[in-house]
């Protein structure tokens, strides 16, 4: 699937970017080198532009793959990075996701994430058909917790994390969103 952009109200929903108009890559740099992003979004080690240009390009495969479909959540004049949300664990043929997000230490506890991810969500049922979206973040993670009871997502359980964390094992808590009707 091409790359979609969606109106999340406040802000807009676009596909990361490194080019000559636009270049998320500081951005997300920046993002990656806060403690709390590291402690919650494991896995990336982005410490400078060209591992920054490298998760671009990885999310643009991703959406050419159908595997995952991400987007920026953007500042409506500046274009400015303000997180990332998105659907992982894509399964269009059984019509179920999981969510992926972050935001950026700058724009933390506005809300941003809770209104991108419902306009994700609309998208998601509306726009691929899908049934079912979990939403799986470590225990602990209370901005996850806020967004995802925000989202609408009811509390299924909590299974173990299978990685270490830096602070030791923790649970992953799993939440669910069923399409209505």
């Amino acid at each position: 699937m091409e790359p979609v952009e969606i109106n999340a109200g406040a802000y807009y929903l676009r596909q990361l970017r490194a080019d000559d108009l636009l270049d998320d890559r500081p951005a997300i740099v920046a993002a990656f080198a806060d403690p709390e992003t590291r402690r919650w979004v494991t896995g990336y080690q982005i410490a400078d532009l060209a591992a920054a240009g490298r998760y671009v390009a990885l999310r643009a495969r991703e959406w050419a793959d159908d595997e995952r479909y991400s987007w920026a959540i953007a500042e409506p004049v500046s274009g400015a990075l303000l997180g990332e949300v998105g659907l992982k664990e894509l399964d269009l043929s059984a019509g179920e996701a999981e969510v992926a997000c972050w935001t950026h230490p700058e724009y933390r506890g506005k809300g941003i994430m809770a209104e991108a991810l419902q306009a994700v969500l609309r998208f998601g049922f509306h726009g691929l058909d899908l049934r079912q979206v979990d939403y799986r973040h470590a225990e602990g993670n209370e901005a996850s917790r806020r967004v995802a009871e925000k989202s609408g997502f009811s509390w299924v359980g909590t299974i173990p994390d299978g990685a270490m964390a830096a602070d030791g094992r923790r649970d992953l808590l799993v939440w669910r969103l069923v399409r209505a009707g």
